[in-house]
């Protein structure tokens, strides 16, 4: 070859290695950020064009593609027992919400993780494939809570149960009722599906069944919200379990009106321990301790177990905001501080507080967990197609927000609540917690609440369980605790 041609040629396979590593570039590493831009018209052209990645639990299969016969798009999305585990999984449709939303670009192949490792793929036009997400749920566990929910919840009200390993923060069971059927609105329904979405999205009544009642409605939290006034007035007002406290009449300091107990006998006849006020839930100890921190030291010291705070538990998946608020905003936008009826109100989880089931059980954590909350989180991996790990959940702290020695306290005072006080229809169940039976205003039935930790003897699992309806926490969300911990136990 004589030297102008080999200049030529050397030249040319110069050229090609640059292109070569410029369309690597491009497709790899700027693949994410290209893809995500506003400007770019085609992002959504082909989402439907190729399998996104599996959902699975406990080694079983939730969510799937598989080729799709209608005719705007090639894969459509299968969700074994929709509704059942909706309120994890969510929905994909070309937007998303849930677990399919927070690893979106995991799932559909598009995550640099997946593209860097399959940069070859790329350059030739081969597309990805969409990795994996293995859940912390129990799916029989997720059963029984959903079941349960449904039974126990009154007609056209809301139900929701938590429960959480108190050593990791692995969420096992995050059940709502009523909920959706991500089938109906998959990507294989077509305009059927988009307008189905429209009526779920619309809701009727308080039902808003794309609004989880697990992780994204707050309620009024009712006397399970003792706990965290009992842990405050461990800590501002030198209480212990032992502490004789007065459980008599109180008359609230600006209205002028008694604040009744559910009875005036045994432990609520006038003077008891902590742990007597606690196990009978003597409404009138608990406002009275209230009173005596106000109401910015509820609302401080509240926020330490999760309060006042969207808990972030997967990327771009965070948990409606529990409250206990310092002032609120009516319908006319006038903000009004909570004042000191209210305060007492506070205390016993009424007036303005708010609380999601996932916030409640994080309470419950803190106190079978010698007083440590660990994050809350849904995903335990993520494997390429290849089985590669491409994620691996690292437990984290969330806070500590009592000693070792007030969870030990609030831990015996929890089991004293079913051996001898209002929950004494759940002994033989392996569980401990307190009782919630919160009103709602006119028209409204209770929010009824058993927040506790299972077993009752060095507890591994913390829960909460609210259903709507009349009746009592003891006597409706109780049970339903019961049950979905018999079968968490079980494993």
């Amino acid at each position: 070859m004589d030297k102008p041609v080999r200049r030529v040629a050397i030249f040319a396979l110069l050229l090609f290695f640059g292109l070569m590593a410029q369309v690597n570039y491009v497709q790899g590493s700027q693949a994410e950020s290209l893809r995500t831009d506003k400007r770019n018209s085609r992002q959504y052209a082909d989402i439907f064009n190729q399998p996104r990645g599996q959902i699975s639990a406990g080694g079983e299969v939730l969510v799937t593609s598989q080729k799709s016969k209608a005719d705007d798009s090639r894969y459509g999305r299968t969700y074994k027992d929709g509704p059942i585990f909706a309120p994890i999984t969510g929905y994909f449709n070309g937007n998303a919400t849930g677990i399919e939303r927070a690893y979106n670009s995991l799932l559909g192949g598009k995550d640099k993780r997946i593209t860097q490792q399959r940069w070859f793929d790329t350059f030739i036009g081969k597309k990805a494939d969409g990795a994996n997400v293995e859940l912390t749920i129990d799916p029989d566990a997720q059963r029984t809570a959903y079941a349960q929910l449904k039974a126990r919840t009154s007609p056209g009200r809301r139900g929701g149960a938590v429960v959480i390993d108190v050593k990791t923060g692995a969420v096992k069971v995050a059940a709502s009722w009523p909920s959706f059927d991500p089938n109906e609105v998959a990507p294989q329904t077509g305009e059927k599906g988009a307008k189905r979405l429209e009526q779920l999205d619309d809701g009727e009544g308080v039902i808003k069944p794309l609004v989880d009642n697990a992780l994204s409605q707050t309620f009024p939290p009712g006397s399970s919200f003792k706990t965290v006034t009992s842990a405050l007035a461990m800590q501002k007002l030198g209480a212990s379990s032992s502490t004789t406290v007065n459980t008599g009449q109180l008359i609230l300091p600006e209205s002028g009106r008694p604040l009744p107990n559910s009875h005036d006998s045994g432990s609520c006849g006038g003077a008891a321990s902590l742990r007597g006020a606690f196990a009978e839930s003597c409404n009138t100890t608990f406002a009275k301790m209230a009173l005596d921190m106000g109401i910015q030291e509820l609302h401080d010291g509240a926020g330490k177990f999760g309060f006042g705070q969207h808990v972030k538990l997967e990327p771009d998946l965070f948990t409606a905001e529990s409250d206990v608020p310092v002032a609120y905003t009516d319908a006319n936008g006038k903000s009004t501080p909570t004042g000191r009826d209210g305060t007492a109100r506070s205390g016993i989880g009424q007036e303005n507080v708010r609380a999601t089931p996932l916030q409640m059980a994080m309470v419950a954590s803190a106190v079978a967990n010698g007083g440590k909350i660990m994050n809350p989180y849904l995903v335990q991996k993520v494997r390429a197609k290849d089985q590669s790990e491409l994620y691996s959940v690292s437990p984290k702290e969330f806070g500590e927000p009592i000693t070792g020695d007030q969870a030990s306290q609030l831990e015996d005072m929890m089991r004293a609540v079913v051996t001898e006080g209002t929950a004494k229809n759940l002994q033989g169940m392996r569980i401990a917690g307190k009782t919630g039976t919160a009103e709602q205003g006119p028209g409204n039935p209770n929010a009824r609440w058993f927040v506790g930790f299972g077993p009752a003897q060095n507890p591994r699992y913390a829960f909460a369980v609210m259903t709507e309806g009349p009746g009592s926490g003891a006597g409706d969300a109780g049970p339903v605790a019961g049950a979905i911990m018999a079968k968490v136990l079980q494993k």
